[in-house]
């Protein structure tokens, strides 16, 4: 969230932005339990927001493209959890809406 411009985060966390607070977040989750192997060049991930990643793997280095055609590159892969997997990334993906 560093990234974002300044004072989008205080917005964000005020009370009359819960939605798209909570838009935002749950455009990073993904149904299921994808490890960095099955996150192969050119599949599209349905996240719970209901919008979709692409995602773009070369030479290793795997990339998610948002919805507003931003990117992020997964910085450390495969942090198993027990409630699936996470995949640390660089920038703040954004749903269209």
């Amino acid at each position: 969230f560093g990234k974002l411009p300044a004072g989008t985060v205080d917005t964000l966390v005020k009370p009359e932005s819960k939605a798209t607070l909570t838009k935002i977040l749950t455009y990073h989750v993904v149904a299921g339990k994808l490890n960095a192997a099955d996150l192969t060049d050119g599949k599209k991930l349905t996240t719970v927001e209901g919008e979709v990643l692409t995602v773009k793997a070369s030479g290793g280095k795997v990339t998610l493209t948002d919805a507003k055609g931003g990117t992020s590159t997964v910085t450390i892969a495969d942090v198993n959890q027990s409630n699936g997997v996470i995949h640390v990334i660089d920038t703040v993906l954004m749903p269209k809406a």
